[in-house]
């Protein structure tokens, strides 16, 4: 493996279990985060398993266009990062974690869209000001959380489960890691589940 990518998944399994670096405009994010406080780990009950085929879907993005599974089968691995919600703690976290992952995920043939049940106009606001992402976000907002539904993830309350999906370039779902909703997912299980993928192919 080239050394950057080996120092890439090292940065990511370091982040697992430290804090990140604030991007640029963190003391603005943190002045506007929501305190949710802790919830139930999980509230849902999930509707598909791995060896099932993705359910389609075809979501808006923050960027403009839409994002579709079709996009990717044939092409890239894809991982679908599901967060509860915009400008709360921990998804305020994770999705600029995984900047210190892109090497590791192209390394692996691997695409990532980030996906809420949040409209288009509050996840523009809430990404531009994380500082960037280098992966689409995109909206499952109407019919609020149709795909999350769907997948089993949508909670009583109307957010999603924190909830990570590999899925192979046939469609086929891989790797399932629906997480306690107040605690990040470690990176380094979904790199390791991304580099067995990449390696059966």
């Amino acid at each position: 493996m080239h050394a950057r990518v080996i120092g890439a998944a090292l940065a990511v399994l370091l982040c697992a279990a430290t804090p990140l670096a604030a991007p640029a405009t963190a003391q603005g994010l943190a002045a506007d985060i929501y305190p949710v406080g802790p919830l139930p780990p999980t509230d849902s009950k999930l509707a598909v398993a791995v060896g099932d085929r993705m359910p389609d879907f075809d979501l808006p993005a923050v960027s403009g266009g839409r994002v579709r599974l079709s996009d990717y089968r044939g092409r890239k691995n894809l991982v679908l990062s599901f967060v509860p919600a915009a400008w709360t703690p921990v998804c305020s976290g994770q999705w600029p974690g995984y900047n210190i992952a892109k090497e590791a995920f192209e390394a692996n043939d691997a695409a990532l869209v980030g996906i809420s049940a949040d409209n288009i106009p509050t996840l523009y606001a809430w990404t531009r000001e994380m500082g960037g992402l280098w992966f689409p976000v995109a909206s499952d907002f109407w019919p609020h959380g149709g795909l999350a539904q769907k997948l089993g993830i949508l909670r009583s309350d109307g957010v999603t489960e924190r909830a990570l999906f590999v899925v192979d370039k046939k469609g086929v779902i891989r790797f399932i890691d629906v997480h306690d909703i107040n605690t990040r997912p470690d990176l380094g299980q979904l790199l390791a589940a991304l580099a067995r993928v990449h390696k059966e192919q």
